[in-house]
């Protein structure tokens, strides 16, 4: 009897556990929208571009008709959708009473062309492929948002590293679309310096491989990928952090081990070269004062590729007409670039960008 009332409580704890587990992760959505006969800005076409994304919550519309609750958020170069549902990102923001909570908005996550589930060099196409940039990737996040889940409106796009400066771009190419925008990790003006010397080191490193062949390769570029993987290592680093976390030769060289081979296992060189090609020509300063969202911008002070010491974002908010930028300071929680999908660090910014545009 005893053994039964035990039996009997331990499945109870364990549906009471499976509850609370589905109640703090909320449930999600995937699908495929397919644009067809895309023309690129280099004016080359693909039948049938794939758009790949993740939803989280439904949409709510005003008495108008009008889109009330949807969120649009961006991922980086190299990653997807789904990055946004590591427990540093969703359980802050998309659980019940975050800030984003799923039961009151519509989440969107798209994978960008050329990342992820979306159509991407590594489908066949190889080299072949269009070479998109940023504004073909932002027309087609816009066809899927409106024709493929049917928004009309955003309440807010944010973004991440490659992410940040595709909320930019789509502040000044959709004004009217979006109530705020929340860049996070990058800068408004063209990449160059330091910033384009790493991306354009890792371009070559592949295509001075012997074994890219082209873009048609039987196997993948391994010396010209370690070489792109080393300079990611370095792009994406903290230099506090990981001298607290690796604090002995043995064990950052661990680290390096394990990291480069979790990257070779995944990189595809043709993917990696058109995502690190597709900001050749990025640069949305001239037009920076025809946003009307308001903006909450924020960077990390020990971010490798956005360096503070530069000045340009101080510079270039003053040309944004609603927009705040902070600079996180250096600490035991940021994360260099990566800082931006560790929501702990800056939500309180994002609490108060919702308030500010609150209807």
């Amino acid at each position: 009897m005893i053994r039964s009332i035990v039996v009997a409580v331990l499945l109870a704890l364990g549906s009471v556990c499976a509850t609370a587990a589905e109640q703090q992760e909320p449930a999600t959505t995937e699908g495929d929208f397919t644009v067809q006969n895309f023309v690129f800005k280099s004016g080359e076409t693909l039948k049938d571009l794939r758009l790949h994304y993740t939803t989280l919550g439904a949409p709510a519309r005003d008495a108008e008709g009008r889109v009330t609750n949807a969120v649009l958020i961006l991922h980086g170069t190299g990653g997807d959708g789904h990055q946004f549902l590591r427990p540093q990102f969703s359980s802050v923001l998309f659980g019940a009473g975050g800030l984003l909570d799923a039961a009151k908005y519509f989440i969107i996550l798209p994978d960008g062309i050329g990342h992820g589930k979306s159509s991407k060099p590594s489908n066949g196409l190889h080299a072949h492929f269009p070479h998109y940039d940023y504004d073909d990737m932002i027309a087609a996040q816009y066809a899927l948002v409106t024709k493929g889940l049917g928004v009309n409106h955003l309440r807010l796009v944010m973004g991440t590293s490659m992410g940040c400066m595709h909320s930019f771009v789509w502040g000044e190419t959709y004004p009217e679309f979006m109530d705020a925008l929340m860049p996070l990790a990058c800068l408004p003006v063209q990449i160059a310096g330091r910033n384009r010397m790493w991306r354009k080191m890792t371009m070559d490193a592949i295509q001075n491989d012997p074994a890219w062949n082209g873009g048609e390769y039987a196997t993948e570029p391994l010396a010209g990928l370690r070489a792109a993987a080393d300079l990611l290592v370095i792009a994406g680093s903290a230099p506090l952090l990981m001298q607290k976390t690796w604090p002995s030769r043995d064990a950052a060289d661990a680290y390096v081990g394990d990291t480069i081979a979790k990257d070779l296992a995944t990189l595809d060189a043709n993917d990696f070269l058109y995502q690190v090609d597709a900001s050749r020509n990025y640069d949305p300063s001239v037009a920076l004062g025809t946003i009307k969202a308001q903006v909450m911008w924020v960077n990390s002070a020990d971010d490798f590729i956005n360096p503070p010491e530069l000045g340009i974002a101080e510079t270039m908010v003053r040309d944004i007409p609603h927009a705040r930028f902070v600079l996180i300071p250096i600490s035991d929680q940021t994360h260099g670039h990566g800082t931006h999908t560790w929501a702990a660090v800056w939500k309180g910014y994002l609490a108060e960008l919702l308030k500010a545009t609150e209807r």
